[in-house]
């Protein structure tokens, strides 16, 4: 164990004392990721996701972001995330259109995706998110930590890849990227298991924006201009052109950034709101250019519930607390509400189903302490006492859940609750 850990976790059982079902389950939430997910190898530190043998990109850099408080007192464990970005940073090189990759160049798969695989490359899902999370990782842990060593040529090549894909994505007729999964058509999931027209998803039209063929659920978009992350996407180029100025000292890549932050911008002012009847104007979850408008949101992030956390706008911008409102009703056909709880899930998952992440995010985004309790309650008591919390669950009974070892989702409760408590 780590010392700051050690020391971290008798401070907050000492705050959480008041109640011993959450300060159990913090606790085994806050260890999760360390205790069963963290595989150091000779070719690099890697991150699962839990009951998948692979590292999301994702996902391993929200699975550590709660330690990363803990990084400037401890160097051990701030060498472990910076081993972590700089194997984010190779996967990125090595196919930036990847969403997952393997720990060992092993490729066993019981079936096959028509794109361009790798045996380093679990999964081949694009999704611009892929792209964000490692450097929104780098971000936090040069806040917490300013000496950390992350800076490597390979970062920097890192982000260069980044803005070149995202810019190749502005119009997607010129991509050489395809994805189809012929057993989507076994599984009955054509909507979400692949990619129409032949891989390469339904039109759009050129509006600034980048494309995502899928979104952070891991499900097909509808249409492919993923609104929450292209907001994210510009959040993470303010923090390259930053980077590029200060760090590397690379005014080409600096201005890049600022002007596909600009063009991404633009798009999302221009095409990426809808006047709601009842809400007034809010974000759509995603549009094609051509005016269409999918408006919903998903309980896996980005979205555009969690746009504070993700540093996109503050909690108290009216469009945001418009677009919440819409979320958080059922008016959201992602919104369920039961008898033990109420929240977002996803068609990612059973319907009426609840995921812990969004119940998290509501809390992490609220301006409202009371609003926040409740949600911290409902997850203590939504667990179905195995001491973690789960991808998803029946809000009527909250033993039927999916996926008992999703460490993602335990490292979001605890940054909550080290966030309010």
């Amino acid at each position: 164990m780590y010392p700051s850990i050690d020391k971290h976790l008798q401070t907050m059982r000492q705050k959480l004392a008041f109640s011993k079902p959450l300060s159990e389950l913090y606790e085994h939430c806050f260890l999760t990721t360390l205790k069963t997910t963290l595989k150091q190898t000779d070719h690099g530190t890697y991150v699962i996701t839990g009951d998948i043998p692979a590292m999301w990109l994702r996902d391993s850099a929200c699975q550590v972001l709660h330690y990363v408080p803990l990084t400037s007192e401890d160097p051990a464990l701030s060498q472990v995330i910076e081993e972590l970005i700089e194997t984010q940073m190779k996967c990125i090189l090595l196919d930036p259109y990847a969403n997952a990759f393997n720990v060992d160049a092993v490729y066993q798969r019981e079936y096959y995706d028509d794109t361009a695989m790798n045996p380093w490359i679990w999964e081949r899902k694009y999704e611009i998110d892929s792209l964000c999370y490692p450097f929104f990782l780098a971000h936090h842990l040069v806040q917490a930590n300013p000496t950390a060593p992350i800076f490597t040529p390979t970062f920097h090549q890192a982000m260069r890849k980044v803005v070149e894909t995202w810019q190749t994505e502005q119009h997607h007729t010129d991509s050489p990227y395809l994805f189809e999964r012929k057993m989507a058509a076994i599984w009955n999931k054509k909507d979400t298991e692949t990619l129409q027209r032949h891989g390469r998803g339904l039109p759009v039209n050129d509006t600034g924006m980048t494309w995502s063929g899928f979104r952070p659920s891991d499900d097909a978009c509808r249409f492919h201009y993923l609104i929450p992350a292209n907001m994210f996407a510009t959040v993470i180029l303010g923090y390259f052109s930053h980077w590029a100025d200060q760090v590397f000292h690379d005014p080409a890549l600096k201005e890049a950034c600022s002007q596909l932050q600009w063009e991404i911008q633009y798009g999302i002012t221009c095409y990426g709101t809808y006047l709601h009847p009842k809400y007034g104007r809010i974000y759509a979850y995603e549009t094609d250019g051509f005016g269409n408008y999918h408006l919903m949101d998903d309980a896996n992030v980005p979205s555009l519930l969690s746009l504070p956390y993700l540093g996109y706008c503050a909690k108290d911008d009216p469009l945001y607390l418009n677009t919440r409102r819409f979320i958080l009703s059922q008016d959201n056909p992602y919104f369920f509400r039961g008898q033990k709880a109420q929240g977002i899930g996803s068609p990612h998952t059973p319907d009426q189903y609840i995921w812990h992440i969004a119940l998290s995010m509501q809390a992490l985004t609220s301006q409202d302490p009371k609003e926040q309790q409740a949600l911290v309650e409902t997850i203590v008591n939504t667990t179905a006492k195995t001491g973690h919390t789960h991808e998803s669950f029946h809000p009527d009974d909250a033993k039927l859940f999916t996926r008992a070892w999703f460490a993602w989702s335990d490292s979001l409760f605890a940054y909550l609750v080290a966030e309010l408590f």
